[in-house]
This record gives structure tokens, sequence and C-alpha cells, in this order.
């Protein structure tokens, strides 16, 4: 019986490129998939103190639906720091203005909030239309 952990070298670390279509998909069912992918924990070689994840690109990311009453009631808020400096926005309203930050951020919470969360999230590349400029990665479709 071998009792020792495995914990992957940089050098044994694959990455690859995956494309997603956010058509008609759901945010939550969709950011999990998307985190999970991130993080490596598909790979039989996880570990989850070394990023071993992959790539991802999201495409269409403004065709994106949400369940129920979420596009008013779901609220993002932010304060400056500053006296007054409370915003508030609604989903509907900044996925109408910025359909991108909408996945980065659903995505962003479900990653580790340290600096190995950061590093992950840096591998999301979100595009509000269905072009992307990485197809020099030949990304494959996500299953």
């Amino acid at each position: 019986m071998n009792a020792k952990t495995y914990t992957p070298r940089e050098s044994e670390i694959e990455r690859r490129w995956y494309v997603v279509d956010a058509t008609d998909e759901t945010l939550g069912r969709l950011a999990t998939r998307i985190a999970r992918v991130l993080e490596g924990k598909h790979k039989p070689t996880y570990a989850p103190h070394i990023d071993t994840g992959d790539h991802v690109i999201v495409l269409n990311a403004a065709r994106i639906t949400v369940s129920r009453d979420k596009l008013t009631s779901k609220v993002y808020a932010r304060h400056s720091g500053y006296p007054q400096g409370f915003k508030e926005e609604t989903l509907g309203h900044l996925l109408a203005r910025r359909p991108e930050e909408v996945i980065r951020r659903a995505v962003k919470g479900m990653l580790p909030h340290n600096r190995l969360g950061t590093q992950q999230l840096r591998k999301l590349k979100v595009y509000a239309g269905g072009d992307h400029p990485h197809q020099a990665q030949k990304p494959e479709p996500l299953a």
C-alpha cells in the first residue's frame, strides 16, 4: 500500500482550452460547470493547493437565461468607501449593460476566495457575441 500524497509538478500540468456556448443556458448551472473546469476538478491530477485547471471561453453571454424573477430581484451591490458611495444594480440592468460581467461574477463566487482563485479566474474568457480571438489555441467544446 502506498500512503503518500500525490502532488502534481508544474511540468506535469497540461492546460487545455474549452469553448462553451451560453445560449439558453441557466446562469448558475453554467457557472458551476465552468468553475469545475477552471479549478481542475475534472482531472485525476487535481490538487486543492495548485492550479491544475484549464482555460474556458464563453460565447454568447448576452443570451443567457435565469430562473424565475431574478432579473429584477437579484441585486449586485458595491460601496466606493466614500459618503453616499453605495451603488446597486439589478441583474437585468447589468445583463443589458455588460453581459460578460454577469457570468464572470457568478463564476468568481464559486472559486476559492484567495490568490489561487484569482489565478484561476484569469483563465476565463467571456464574450457577449459568438466570435472569439482564441482560434490558435484550438478550443474543444465543453461536455
